[in-house]
């Protein structure tokens, strides 16, 4: 795992020892009778690209696919709560029916005191899940398994995990995982700042690993021979938080972490301990991307994707 990571698993001293293997393990679990939690979803990031993973969990829903375990970064778990709610299409008609609202995100807001990010805080996180689009609490609480947002400590520059209850009708931890360097401002949660769980954890599966599943599917955004490419502007963002060295160290190595977590997901695919979807292609795949008819576009490719793969994964959730 990359040294950026924290390592807060409540049993660290079981995995000093044993988590070079994933079958030790998973044996010790056993051996001590802890609970195995099976299968988890993980989802990548990528804001507007992530409506191509909203595409393929609306299919998961459809073939009556619920993973024990939910966990993913910035706009993945954002949309990975509405599939833990079971709400088929509800992500996607916020896409289509919402990001090209001026109420939605733009200049204005990361200008307006009050809210100082490009998303309309108030208005995506409260507003739309709690009046416009109403989200399914109940179903939500219903659900056995646990859901997890990565975000990253703003004074360590490492990765952290909250837990998604449902109970904070704002979704705060979810804001977190989203706040993407300048166009959000921190975002302080239990007494501590946080910012997008996609810098230093872009695909947290070692973190469902590492809580005890046995295997995970995976949903990225971003095609398997996709590498991303340095990028001036982060080191634009690193120089304005220079202020936190060690997340400005994190912004600086951004290209170096996603690369090889994106490696490391295809890796353990070829072991066998995880299924992976993703798009075939996304050049044109604007994180910003607020067109309806893109947003459309982009789930679309999910679910073909999805539908094409989905007796594969029968399979592989079989074993």
């Amino acid at each position: 795992m990359i040294p950026l990571f924290e390592k807060d698993f409540e049993k660290d001293v079981v995995l000093r020892v044993c988590k070079k293997t994933h079958s030790g393990f998973l044996l010790y679990r056993r051996e001590r009778g802890w609970a195995s939690m099976k299968c988890a979803l993980v989802l990548e990031g990528g804001a507007s690209r992530a409506y191509f993973s909203v595409g393929a969990m609306d299919v998961f829903l459809e073939h009556d696919i619920m993973a024990d375990y939910v966990i993913g970064a910035s706009a993945g778990i954002a949309d990975g709560i509405s599939y833990v709610s079971r709400q088929i299409g509800r992500s996607l008609k916020i896409g289509t029916e919402y990001t090209a609202d001026s109420r939605y995100m733009g200049i204005k807001h990361l200008f307006n005191k009050a809210n100082n990010s490009y998303y309309n805080i108030k208005f995506v996180f409260d507003e739309l899940p709690n009046k416009l689009l109403p989200f399914d609490y109940d179903t939500f609480h219903a659900y056995k398994g646990q859901v997890f947002a990565a975000v990253t400590n703003l004074e360590t520059g490492k990765a952290e995990y909250l837990p998604i209850t449902g109970d904070d009708k704002t979704w705060q931890a979810v804001v977190a995982t989203c706040a993407l360097p300048i166009l959000f401002r921190p975002v302080e949660y239990n007494g501590k700042k946080y910012m997008d769980g996609g810098i230093v954890d872009p695909i947290p599966v070692d973190r469902a690993f590492e809580d005890g599943v046995d295997k995970a599917i995976v949903l990225l955004t971003r095609e398997r021979d996709y590498i991303k490419q340095e990028e001036a502007a982060l080191g634009i963002s690193a120089f304005l938080y220079r202020k936190h060295p060690a997340f400005a160290k994190a912004l600086k190595n951004r290209t170096k972490i996603y690369n090889y977590s994106h490696a490391h997901v295809l890796d353990l695919e070829r072991q066998g301990k995880v299924f992976v979807i993703c798009p075939e292609k996304t050049d044109d795949w604007q994180r910003t991307e607020s067109r309806p008819q893109k947003i459309q576009e982009f789930y679309d490719a999910g679910r073909i994707a999805a539908e094409k793969n989905i007796e594969k994964l029968k399979n592989f959730l079989a074993k």
